[in-house]
């Protein structure tokens, strides 16, 4: 039946552009779902970004980047499946732009993975709060894809870690302002763009609690950064962070670019700090080759 459905619908996989051997609602082949890549190698153990150093043994060192060792984040810890490439991020971008809604269980399904690795760490009980996208951009997508990676997610894990009590609390965090998209921005414009964008509905709700935030994609962390902040000072007891998938920052010599310097500075105004030689050294790189906005 299958192979007549597909003789007389043919399909094709939605990553590759491969023809699908069966009928599913699902367009993705079976060999693209083993081909996601997975976060591996020396992370950072607060944010989870690839160090820029190796980490050394001893009871000393502490495998922290360079943005988490200057400006600790409110989250206690943020964990990926994999990094943003290849297939993951044909995935995400099928899901949220192309609406391909089935996608987001087998997604789940990979951020329950990424979930599970707090399991030996994180509270006994836990809220699981789902990044909120704004009203008019809601109404614009017609869905929130970290609340349905997040619905399938703890499907997922109530299977696999049944003693966990992760409780769903979708309507917890409020985007109170349209901000615009990320993409494209620095990391300093990623942070401005999200400042004071969020508030918790039910302060009451979140006292005392601990919250993981949930999303697709974590890129620079200023979404984490000021969503954490948002429940923190609502009376959270701790903040975690899980996406699916890990954009890496690129950090370089003296001679990077711009967007390079653009982190620093970003980390610095994160600890309230001024580097004057970083910031001379931004407006010089930033104005070769490109624009100065």
């Amino acid at each position: 039946m299958d192979s007549l459905g597909c003789a007389l619908l043919p399909s094709t996989c939605a990553l590759c552009g491969s023809s699908l051997p069966h009928l599913s609602s699902v367009p993705i082949c079976e060999v693209c779902w083993t081909e996601f890549p997975v976060q591996s190698g020396d992370l950072c153990s607060r944010c989870g970004d690839k160090l820029d150093a190796p980490v050394l043994a001893g009871p000393t060192k502490i495998g922290l980047c360079r943005a988490c060792r200057l400006a600790p984040p409110p989250f206690v810890r943020a964990v990926a499946y994999g990094p943003y490439q290849d297939r993951m991020k044909a995935a995400i971008h099928a899901l949220k732009y192309d609406r391909l809604h089935a996608v987001a269980r087998g997604l789940g399904r990979m951020l329950a993975e990424a979930i599970a690795q707090l399991a030996d760490e994180a509270p006994t009980e836990i809220l699981v709060v789902p990044v909120p996208l704004h009203r008019s951009k809601h109404a614009e997508r017609g869905f929130n894809q970290a609340r349905s990676l997040a619905f399938h997610a703890l499907a997922a894990l109530a299977k696999s870690h049944p003693a966990w009590k992760l409780t769903q609390a979708p309507r917890t965090l409020m985007r109170q302002r349209a901000t615009e998209s990320q993409f494209g921005l620095t990391p300093r414009q990623r942070r401005l763009n999200v400042k004071g964008a969020f508030e918790v509905s039910d302060p009451a709700a979140v006292t005392l609690k601990n919250a993981l935030i949930v999303d697709d994609i974590f890129t620079t962390g200023a979404t984490a950064r000021a969503a954490a902040k948002t429940l923190m000072e609502a009376g959270a007891a701790s903040v975690w962070v899980a996406t699916l998938a890990r954009a890496s920052r690129v950090y370089g010599n003296r001679h990077g670019t711009s967007a390079q310097f653009d982190d620093a500075e970003e980390n610095f105004e994160l600890a309230g700090k001024l580097p004057d030689a970083t910031l001379q050294g931004s407006s010089i790189y930033s104005s070769y080759g490109q624009s100065s906005f």
